[in-house]
């Protein structure tokens, strides 16, 4: 809740005298968003909590959609992160007749179109990785989708962008520009935290060897 707060107040959209306020955006109102999310979907048996009718939109919006809503979701986590929302000057028709932002939103519809990628690179890349019948694994971690999943990670993995297209910009991409990771080690690239918004694979993997060396109790507490 805490990471869930900080990065909803991190969004560009709030005026300063909301930010101020302690109790906006806080890990508490997170908690009480997610429960009204959780005890009003149709699956959930017992009494929901009291919510309004955006929720409930959102919450549909979930269960008819979820993969976009989910893609959605990721691209607005690394727009933050990135930076990139940031940029986006606000749009006067951001919100609907009744006042209510849209739920795909000008900026997620913006930030998406402003990167092209070409799903070509993403098979190419995976047939580079299984040449001479070498096992398709994480180049981070070395997690094998099939050997984890037997045939329904068969040939499975995701494909990264060593420097980011909006670090990078427009420009011709090498399959050289692309690593082979498993999903934990591809967020790991993403994730934002205070003073960094990415990382490559090689960095990520040096975060490893020095998290790994480090005794459990001196590792969680470097990380707090």
């Amino acid at each position: 809740m805490q990471d869930l707060s900080e990065l909803l107040r991190s969004l560009p959209i709030h005026p300063a005298e909301a930010l101020a306020l302690p109790g906006f955006r806080s890990p508490d109102s997170a908690s009480r968003k997610t429960s009204d999310f959780a005890t009003n979907h149709p699956a959930y048996s017992r009494k929901g909590t009291r919510c309004g009718e955006p929720t409930r939109l959102m919450i549909k919006a979930f269960i008819d959609r979820e993969a976009e809503m989910l893609e959605a979701a990721r691209a607005i986590e690394d727009g933050i992160g990135s930076g990139r929302l940031q940029l986006i000057p606000p749009q006067p028709d951001e919100t609907d007749d009744s006042g209510t932002t849209a739920i795909e939103g000008r900026l997620l519809v913006r930030q998406a179109l402003a990167r092209e990628r070409d799903p070509k690179l993403r098979r190419l890349k995976i047939k580079q990785a299984q040449q001479d019948g070498r096992p398709l694994r994480c180049e981070v971690c070395d997690f094998d989708f099939a050997r984890a999943y037997g045939a329904l990670g068969e040939g499975y993995i995701e494909v990264h962008h060593v420097i980011p297209l909006h670090v990078s910009g427009s420009r011709s991409t090498r399959l050289d520009d692309l690593a082979c990771l498993c999903a934990n080690c591809h967020r790991m690239c993403h994730k934002n935290r205070r003073g960094e918004s990415w990382r490559t694979p090689d960095a990520l993997r040096a975060l490893m060897r020095t998290s790994a060396s480090r005794p459990p109790h001196a590792a969680s507490a470097a990380d707090s």
